[in-house]
């Protein structure tokens, strides 16, 4: 290969990284959009906590859903087609919800959201899995998520400023349009395979990330199609598989708690549980996402540097785990602690995304879809029914006081809610315990001898 189809290799999936990125920042920001509107969405809609957790909830359960058949998806269709079916339906969505006027209408939206949005994580690492080195799979997906999660702070005190001067519902409506563009660009610049964008077909490799031409069971993008069988035995070898499952609760536990408390109940917890005001709880919420984002990168290249998993996702959770009793206490704290430490969680939380190279790693790379998937479906699933659940408790203790249309918690209520949240980390730091350490690399072929 020459240094011209070097350069216009890195080239080419760079400009196609930056577009899943940027469609990525979008399904993040819808992620976690309803923490930062908590107050407009109550007032907006007039809705009970448990009613605003499904509200929220909503975009996690069709996400958890979509999971394991948008990793089948992308390994055999491929990143390219979904990332534009996917743009499409988020797009629709969001507008919708932007021009809800009832609740059946905004649960609508959130659901084609949720929809819309489920394809792009999975799609990213499927094609960093393809395109990138094995070894650098864990810092380019660090690299992406931070960026990425630039979304997650714009739904902090960005959002908060823009629905209190702007109004939120403009603000899906431009998220919505932005959505329709990025799919088509998509369709444009994202190719599946090196080789789809000019390149030759390379010989089958003996290391690294096996493309899918030489992978039994994944049919090439060129003659899409779905061999029903070969599907679903590799989706039973990879959940079969003993190593896969210690990280699949490292996702649901840590990630579940994050996306149930950033994703809507933090907010509500720092103004009416902790007394402080709308734009101090915002940049709190800012700060635990920004956190989350630097952490992404920062433990994912630690984890690469020192060629190991295990002992990174085990330190990270179990601080995590120590900072929930805090909240949990009651305990008064002065504005500086409370900013580090939600600072400190979001940095923590993001061991989690260490889950998704554990579980690739102890999985045949044909499989890295669908590894990665149901690794991730854990997360979401917990997310799902902690927003709701969390609602419920809050609401069985309720007072009955209501302002302004909206129901007014009392701090305790906040923290016996917050209790299944904190259960919810506490068990991913138990996990983290039984993870295969895999050095960095795809360990499958060792495992498969263990167990014959």
């Amino acid at each position: 290969m020459t240094l011209d189809s070097d350069n216009g290799h890195a080239r080419r999936r760079l400009i196609a990284l930056a577009v899943i990125v940027a469609a990525y920042v979008l399904s993040f920001f819808q992620r976690f959009a309803p923490a930062g509107i908590a107050p407009d969405l109550a007032a907006a809609f007039e809705t009970s906590a448990a009613s605003l957790g499904v509200l929220a909830a909503t975009y996690f359960y069709v996400y958890t859903v979509m999971q394991v058949p948008t990793g089948i998806l992308v390994d055999t269709l491929g990143p390219r087609r979904i990332l534009l079916i996917g743009g499409c339906v988020a797009g629709l969505g969001s507008l919708l919800f932007g021009m809800a006027q009832g609740l059946n209408a905004a649960l609508v939206g959130r659901t084609l959201v949720g929809l819309g949005v489920s394809v792009v994580f999975i799609a990213m690492l499927k094609f960093i899995a393809v395109w990138f080195e094995e070894h650098r799979f864990a810092s380019v997906v660090g690299a992406s998520m931070l960026i990425g999660n630039f979304g997650s702070v714009l739904a902090g005190s960005p959002l908060s400023w823009m629905a209190q001067n702007v109004g939120w519902r403009g603000v899906f409506v431009g998220v919505g349009i932005v959505s329709l563009a990025l799919g088509l660009l998509a369709w444009l610049f994202v190719r599946d395979r090196p080789w789809a964008a000019g390149g030759a077909v390379p010989p089958a490799p003996t290391s690294g990330v096996v493309p899918p031409e030489h992978s039994v069971g994944v049919v090439p993008p060129e003659h899409p199609g779905f061999d029903r069988t070969v599907i679903l035995t590799g989706l039973l070898r990879v959940v079969k598989n003993r190593a896969t499952w210690p990280a699949v609760f490292v996702n649901t536990g840590l990630s579940g708690s994050f996306f149930a408390f950033g994703g809507l109940w933090a907010m509500p917890f720092l103004t009416q549980g902790m007394g402080l005001s709308r734009d101090i709880a915002s940049a709190h919420l800012s700060l635990y996402f920004a956190g989350f984002a630097v952490g992404c990168l920062a433990i994912g290249a630690l984890s690469d540097r020192m060629r190991r998993r295990k002992p990174v996702v085990i330190v990270s959770s179990v601080i995590l785990a120590l900072i929930w009793p805090v909240w949990l206490s009651g305990l008064v704290l002065p504005l500086a602690a409370t900013y580090l430490l939600f600072g400190l969680m979001g940095l923590m939380t993001a061991s989690f995304t260490l889950s998704w190279a554990c579980a690739k790693e102890v999985n045949p790379p044909a499989l890295s879809g669908m590894s990665t998937s149901v690794a991730n479906m854990g997360g979401f699933l917990m997310g799902a029914l902690l927003q709701p659940a969390v609602g419920k408790i809050m609401d069985l203790r309720w007072s009955g006081l209501i302002e302004n249309g909206v129901r007014i918690y009392a701090p305790e209520d906040y923290r016996w809610g917050l209790l299944l949240i904190a259960g919810a980390a506490w068990l991913g730091a138990a996990a983290a315990w039984f993870v295969r350490e895999t050095h960095c690399r795809n360990v499958w072929k060792e495992i498969a001898k263990e167990t014959t």
